[in-house]
């Protein structure tokens, strides 16, 4: 299953599939095997940068002039 990867992992692997399908070398049936397989690489991955964005804190200056913390996705 595509979720038990690293990210890592799953980079490689798109890399991968995107080598093989702009050589256009394999049969039809497995380009649609390898860009099923990379469509979903790239669902997964999208979802670990979301999450991970949503994890990310933004440091500001508070008004004494030290950093404050606030959510990344907080507009000031």
């Amino acid at each position: 299953m595509e979720d038990q990867k690293s990210f890592e992992e799953k980079m490689r692997r798109l890399d991968e599939i995107v080598s093989k399908l702009e050589k256009g070398e394999a049969p039809l049936s497995d380009s649609l095997r390898l860009f099923e397989e990379g469509t979903g690489l790239v669902s997964a991955c999208r979802r670990e940068l979301d999450q991970a964005e949503q994890q990310v804190v933004k440091l500001m200056k508070g008004s004494d002039g030290a950093p404050v913390e606030n959510d990344f996705l907080t507009e000031e």
